[in-house]
């Protein structure tokens, strides 16, 4: 398999906005991220990209040379351009992978691809997340314990507006006795779409070393196969068919 291409983009406002932030991600909680792919994933082209930077850090060389986009959002959502979103859902219908991470559940490309809003309920009072794994089988949960504890963590709860997730990965528990779909997967076209929710700014959770377990198993089921194809079918018009109606004539004819 050739080596693999992976973007982790990072909205970088609270880094910039909120000191609390920055003491725990100083250099972005994307790079945080990115750091422990390219530590975990082995073949891998580990980029960082910003909504700051020039195209919103995803110009079309970048996003046409990607083949997992990790997303984490929150703040500033709404100043996402929409054109970028269009590109990006043609990237994933076309075979890339997206790993939507926490509070990239209200994100424009999540909610679009699921077609719901994509809202929960929520908590943000340093709470105990306990994330289960309850399919054992899949390559998302390789090596990884049941369950995971986070010390620390917004609580995410039922009811959480969106499809019926394809696999159904992990559960999570809060000390509130809340639940919820932590770890979910969807086909979207040729792509795979995963979301995983634990990661709220306020908390080191990408610094903990089961977390960055799962984000580059999920990375590697994202990027599915390696001759996957990666264009979508075109609409055309075809020329007429080789079996004309007196074709049909004749063939039915001859059976009755």
């Amino acid at each position: 398999m050739s080596q693999l291409r992976v973007t982790v983009w990072g909205e970088n406002v609270h880094e910039h906005r909120d000191p609390s932030v920055r003491e725990i991600y100083p250099d972005g909680m994307h790079e945080t991220i990115a750091a422990a792919l390219r530590d975990r994933v082995g073949e891998a082209e580990v980029r960082t990209a910003t909504l700051d930077q020039p195209d919103q850090g995803l110009p079309a060389e970048v996003l046409d040379n990607t083949d997992v986009l990790l997303w984490w959002g929150h703040a500033a959502h709404g100043q996402v351009d929409d054109e970028l979103v269009d590109r990006i859902q043609q990237r994933v219908l076309s075979g890339m992978g997206l790993i939507v991470l926490h509070s990239g559940h209200k994100s424009k490309i999540f909610i679009r691809l699921m077609g719901t809003t994509c809202l929960l309920e929520w908590r943000s009072n340093n709470d105990t997340e306990l994330v289960w794994t309850v399919d054992p089988t899949h390559p998302i949960t390789a090596g990884i314990p049941h369950p995971i504890r986070i010390e620390g963590q917004e609580m995410y709860g039922e009811q959480f507006d969106i499809p019926t997730p394809d696999e159904l990965i992990f559960i999570s528990s809060f000390t509130g006795g809340e639940v919820f779909r932590s770890g979910c997967t969807w086909r979207r076209g040729h792509g795979r779409v995963f979301f995983f929710s634990p990661g709220d700014q306020e908390y080191p959770v990408y610094h903990h070393p089961d977390i960055q377990q799962v984000l580059a198993n999920g990375v590697r089921w994202a990027a599915g196969e390696p001759h996957h194809p990666r264009t979508l079918p075109a609409v055309v018009s075809q020329p007429a068919p080789r079996l004309t109606a007196a074709d049909h004539e004749r063939v039915t004819g001859a059976h009755e």
